[in-house]
């Protein structure tokens, strides 16, 4: 007999779905090294500057980075290993990608991370008119708002390419500084998981603003042992916001 009161007969009339092979329940063990739960500003002033590339060096602490998300697995990968040590992140997104994937961006924001600006469509920005400039920025601010109900903050420009005066012109119209960094392990080239890690961890320094990619399955197989290595250092990491309200506070 099947359990809620139906007979074995029944049984073959119910539809039966293979496996859901793309989905893994999240585990949440902890690992021994956790980043300290921290309560710090992240409403940085309009006078914090037009671009940055890293934060004050007067305390251990770095903002993690990871470009051109959400996707629809390596992301959801790195907030389950995020969450197990404790980590808050900057997710610089882009916005087809979230119009695709709001799920995992609301996602993003509900476990307390940052999300930023990449742009729509992941286009050098040097080569645009000011006016697709803006709609590259207004398209991707649009649809972050709808689907996590929260403003984007600052913005990176894609390849970090883009023309003083355009800093300048997205600051006054957006708000938002330009934010570069400070380590970069060029884990687009796809080096391997231990040189992703080992560049990381050797050039992070106080302050460091880390640039990284969750769109590459590689990179995200890196940041366990990489994210343990930092905390193994004595590092503490805050979002990019957070980074820029010291920056103003040091300055």
């Amino acid at each position: 007999m099947l359990t809620g009161g139906k007979s074995d007969s029944d049984a073959g009339s119910q539809v039966r779905t293979g496996p859901n092979t793309d989905y893994e329940s999240p585990f949440y063990a902890r690992p021994a090294r956790q980043n300290p739960n921290m309560t710090l500003p992240s409403n940085f002033s309009t006078g914090v500057g037009v671009s940055h590339s890293r934060g004050p060096s007067t305390h251990p602490y770095i903002a993690m980075t990871f470009d051109d998300g959400p996707h629809p697995r390596n992301t959801p990968r790195l907030l389950d290993m995020l969450r197990q040590r404790n980590i808050k992140a900057t997710f610089y997104v882009i916005g087809n990608s979230v119009k695709m994937y709001p799920e995992i961006t609301r996602r993003i924001v509900a476990e307390g991370h940052e999300i930023g600006n990449h742009t729509w469509t992941h286009r050098n920005l040097t080569k645009l008119s000011n006016s697709e400039v803006c709609r590259e920025m207004d398209r991707t601010r649009d649809v972050i708002v709808s689907a996590t109900g929260v403003q984007p903050r600052t913005m990176r420009p894609p390849y970090g390419a883009l023309l003083t005066r355009q800093r300048k012109m997205i600051f006054k119209e957006y708000g938002y500084p330009t934010i570069m960094w400070s380590v970069d392990p060029q884990d687009w080239k796809r080096p391997g998981i231990s040189v992703v890690r080992d560049r990381i961890i050797s050039q992070t320094r106080n302050g460091s603003i880390v640039l990284s990619h969750d769109l590459h399955a590689p990179t995200v197989d890196a940041m366990p042992s990489t994210l343990d290595g930092l905390l193994g250092k004595g590092f503490q990491f805050v979002t990019v916001s957070q980074l820029l309200t010291m920056q103003g506070r040091a300055q």
